[in-house]
């Protein structure tokens, strides 16, 4: 069983994995010849500022008194240099904003499982071409260039991770170390002969990285007082090292300064998403070789290593701008071609390794840019400077560029339609499989229709085996990753079983065709209509909102109006609530602590409520379970007080208080064990679950979100009840007080029932409540809809892994809550995990694919992996372009992609979500004594 249980995870996990292997495999390349101007260059230093979260307009924009926030960059502006708006690209993060700064290309999206810290891939950079290069600044950010760094000529200097603290009086500390320990370091250089010989070379860079402006927008918000005047607080100390510089290097006129920033930051505070707040960021340029002031784009990485000299990053892809230069034509002509030469490099490489690997016959060229084409322009630019025809030069060469990266795609891009093709065979055949597996089984669909059982033929499985060689050939020859035969094979057994079913598939279309065609038609539409709702709804937060208004109107066109009037009105209320959330902000609100407080009363007076109708049943109700309420309801006070007296020592600049921090994580390690202590009766031990739960969300909670688990708990409470009506009224079973029945593992197989129509409506209705569950208060395809105020009650200096994890703790109890409720849905209706183990025994199914489906460990889990895999659409694969190209698209790519990973994470999470679900509802724990056993 348990290798059955890792077969059917891992088919999850290949198809999870392949839109990363798809579509985030590494752009870069290897063995390409380093290429620089022949030319004397016109800087021998370069200092580079790097603002960490600094926006565009802050900077740019007079403040309320009509004058700059930065007047020394206002000076440089409009006196000394040249100035723009550089645009930095998804994900607008620190590590990506760096990479293209100084390395030229876009992050490798594989470095957010090195925490941003750590190059998973080699890369070239400026660093690594210069002669020596010092850095100051986070811990985050420079050791990923000293490591990918060619020998021993990067030296870095930064101060300990722990002052990164968000809740900390005074961010502008970390951008003083910077800027103090400058000084320092030139002081010190003065009197150390072999530091001072080196600091005055040539092709030398200093890089100061200055994080207080990202601290503090994080913490307060870039429209507060403490982020604008931190940009003062940077533009003085930039006054000042600029000073130092002409200074100590006697005015020479051979320093470059660049001041610019990775990313910018929404209004509330948060950043890697593309909004304009977040990629548009200043750039300001002054000194050896830089023109008088002017407003131009730029990229940054070529524009460095021209003015100091250095031969271009090896991976870099930016076009330098010549606009920039002040400097000669033969110049500027020179280092346009030295830039388009070292793109085209790239590209030759890897149509080399493409043509290396692809079948002569299969291969297919980038048209645009034969090799006489190539030839053609390198020898007319050559032609035009040796003419001293330097606009035409330029021009020619940007030309030759723009061919170049269109090529470069082309070729990263060019397995992508072999592989999508597999992976949409691979999801069509398991779809149908699981369809065909779960009729045959657990339906009374094709029952009757055909008795005859027909001899297997030999020759399916042998013409299978066939295409699986020839497959695995295929791949071969071409010397293709081990990823290739993942996704060239994976279809193969998957078809193999879904024909070897083929008798089932003609008793289903024969049992079709007998049922009436306007029932079907009707049953058709109204299961596409609830498909696309689930679609449009993970682009359209509204349209849960269409959804759960919908449900709310359903009991009354049904007979359960008549029966449970009480129930339906509920269930209605409840549902009409629940639709309020998907139409508030996701983001851009600021933290209101009373919305939190007012849902932490509202739990107080539920207990209240529940407590007091319980202790009326003194039957069912012991000191012991009164004790484990009272416990859970002081955990709920204590949260209340730590996310207010937490708000408060904040809004102070106090820092996070140390007894905060250790009844919040007291609170989160208890959430999951306090239940145990509880009854097992399935209202009982369902309250107890979102009380534990709802401590901990509080104590996550900055606003109105803190309300939605406890409105969403009510709902599945009624949703319990209103499925037990619904059971009572197709005749299947009396109807039981929840009071009464218990979660026990112990279950008798025997009372179970087949699968019916309303149970397909059960599944969707599961399907649905986790879509809401999940996108109810916000919107994880975005990633600025974090807002990282939600961790401070449990810590506040940085830690991307940790905060992550609490935030994703916090999407993930609105999913436990449903869960645990499907659990006592399951268990009123009779249908019971245990039964879908018994009939695959019984079926002696277990060797082919149908055990991949255990893992749900319950039927109408099963039925519900349909609607995601539905949900999923396949054809969201077919990406037409590359993201690099265009940005409309980018962000149109980036949804779809962002969508496919969460419908794939809710499939493979539903599997562990379940089995604590059923941990939570059925395990029993007492506070002395042996534990109790509970029977139906």
């Amino acid at each position: 069983m348990l290798l059955f249980f890792t077969l059917g995870l891992l088919i999850h996990f290949v198809f999870f994995a392949s839109i990363f292997d798809i579509y985030f495999t590494s752009p870069l390349v290897h063995g390409m010849t380093p290429q620089f101007t022949p030319l004397p260059p016109p800087a021998r230093r370069l200092v580079l500022f790097v603002a960490d979260g600094l926006r565009a307009d802050t900077l740019y924009e007079l403040d309320e008194n009509g004058t700059s926030r930065a007047p020394f960059i206002r000076n440089i502006i409009m006196h000394e240099g040249s100035w723009g708006v550089s645009h930095t690209r998804v994900p607008t993060e620190s590590r990506p904003g760096h990479v293209a700064l100084i390395a030229g290309f876009y992050e490798d999206v594989s470095a957010v499982a090195k925490g941003w810290k750590e190059n998973p891939v080699e890369f070239d950079s400026l660093f690594n071409e210069s002669k020596y290069t010092w850095s100051w600044g986070s811990p985050d950010i420079l050791p990923m260039f000293a490591k990918g760094a060619s020998g021993d000529h990067v030296y870095t200097y930064s101060y300990d991770a722990k002052r990164e603290d968000f809740g900390a009086q005074d961010a502008t500390k970390l951008d003083t170390w910077v800027f103090d320990n400058v000084k320092d370091f030139f002081h010190h250089a003065r009197n150390n002969q072999s530091l001072f010989s080196k600091i005055n070379e040539e092709k030398i860079v200093f890089f100061l990285h200055l994080l207080g402006i990202d601290t503090n927008g994080h913490a307060h918000r870039p429209s507060s007082r403490d982020y604008k005047d931190n940009i003062k607080k940077v533009d003085d100390g930039v006054k000042e090292i600029v000073s130092m510089f002409n200074h100590f290097y006697g005015n020479d006129g051979k320093t470059t300064f660049i001041f610019t920033s990775d990313h910018g930051m929404t209004d509330w505070g948060s950043h890697g998403a593309g909004h304009p707040s977040e990629t548009l960021t200043p750039l300001v340029t002054w000194g050896a070789g830089i023109n008088y002031p002017q407003r131009v784009s730029a990229d940054i990485a070529p524009l460095m290593t021209s003015l100091i000299g250095v031969p271009f990053p090896l991976n870099s892809v930016g076009i330098l701008p010549v606009d920039y230069l002040n400097n000669t034509d033969l110049f500027k002509a020179e280092s346009m071609f030295t830039n388009a030469v070292q793109i085209l490099e790239q590209f030759k490489v890897k149509m080399t390794q493409k043509k290396e690997v692809t079948l002569p016959f299969l291969f297919t060229p980038f048209k645009l840019l034969s090799d006489s084409k190539q030839f053609n322009i390198l020898r007319k630019a050559r032609s035009y400077i040796k003419h001293r025809k330097f606009d035409e030069v330029v021009s020619l060469c940007k030309e030759l560029i723009h061919l170049a990266l269109k090529g470069l795609s082309y070729y990263h891009t060019y397995d992508r339609f072999f592989l999508g093709i597999n992976v949409v065979i691979g999801f069509v055949g398991w779809i149908s499989y699981a369809s065909l597996l779960i009729i045959k089984s657990h339906s009374n669909l094709i029952k009757g229709v055909s008795k005859e059982v027909k001899k297997p033929s030999h020759l399916l499985p042998c013409s299978f085996v066939a295409i699986g060689i020839l497959v695995a050939f295929f791949l071969l020859i071409q010397a293709c990753p081990w990823t290739y035969y993942v996704y060239g094979l994976l279809p193969v057994p998957i078809w193999y079983a879904v024909l070897r079913e083929f008798q089932v598939i003609q008793d289903l279309v024969t049992s079709l065709l007998t049922y009436p065609s306007s029932h079907f038609v009707g049953y058709l539409l109204v299961f596409t209509l609830g498909i696309e709702v689930l679609v449009l709804s993970f682009f359209y937060r509204y349209m849960l909102t269409a959804g759960l208004t919908a449900f709310a109107v359903w009991p009354f066109l049904t007979r359960l109006w008549t029966r449970a009037k009480v129930t339906s009105l509920s269930w209605a209320f409840f549902s009409v609530l629940l639709a309020v959330f998907p139409l508030m902000p996701v983001v851009g609100r600021k933290p209101d602590i009373s919305l939190v407080m007012g849902a932490g009363l509202l739990v107080l007076l539920l207990s209240l409520c529940v407590v007091t109708s319980l202790m009326k049943r003194k039957d069912s109700f012991r000191k012991e379970e009164l004790l484990v309420h009272l416990l859970q309801v002081l955990s709920t006070v204590l949260s209340m007080y730590v996310v207010y007296s937490t708000q408060s020592s904040l809004l102070r600049k106090q820092g996070l208080p140390l007894m905060n921090q250790i009844i919040s994580w007291a609170t989160l390690a208890s959430s999951l064990v306090v239940p145990l202590l509880s009854s097992p009766a399935v209202f009982q031990r369902l309250f107890s679950i979102l009380l534990s739960l709802m401590s901990t969300y509080l104590l996550l909670s900055t606003g109105y979100e803190a309300v939605f688990p406890l409105v969403l708990s009510c709902l599945m409470f009624v949703w319990i009840n209103i499925e037990q009506e619904t059971l009572q009224q197709s005749g299947v079973c009396c109807k039981q007080k929840l009071t009464s029945i218990q979660f026990s593992y112990n279950t008798d197989i025997t009372q179970f029932r087949q699968l019916y129509l309303d149970d397909i409506r059960r599944a969707f209705f599961l399907v649905f409540f986790l879509v809401t569950a999940f996108f109810g208060t916000g919107n994880i395809a975005s990633i600025n809809s974090f807002d990282l105020a939600s961790v401070y009650c449990f810590l506040t200096v940085f830690s991307p892994f940790m905060m992550g994890a609490l935030m994703m703790w916090k999407i993930l109890i609105p999913f436990v809550l449903v869960m645990c409720a499907f659990e006592a849905v399951q268990l009123t209706t009779q249908l019971s995990s245990k039964r879908i183990v018994w009939v695959c025994r019984r079926h002696h199914v277990l060797n082919i694919l149908f055990p991949l489906l255990i893992p749900l460990r319950q039927l109408l889990a099963c039925t519900a992996w349909l609607f995601i895999y539905i949900s999923a659409s396949p054809n969201r694969l077919w990406i037409p372009s590359d993201p690099g190209l265009d940005l409309n698209l980018l962000h149109a790519i980036r949804a779809c992609i962002s969508h496919y990973v969460i419908v794939m994470s809710m499939t493979i999470f539903l599997v562990f979500l379940n089995g604590l679900a059923q941990l939570l509802t059925t395990k029993k724990l007492r506070l002395c004594g042996k534990p109790k056993s509970h029977f139906m």
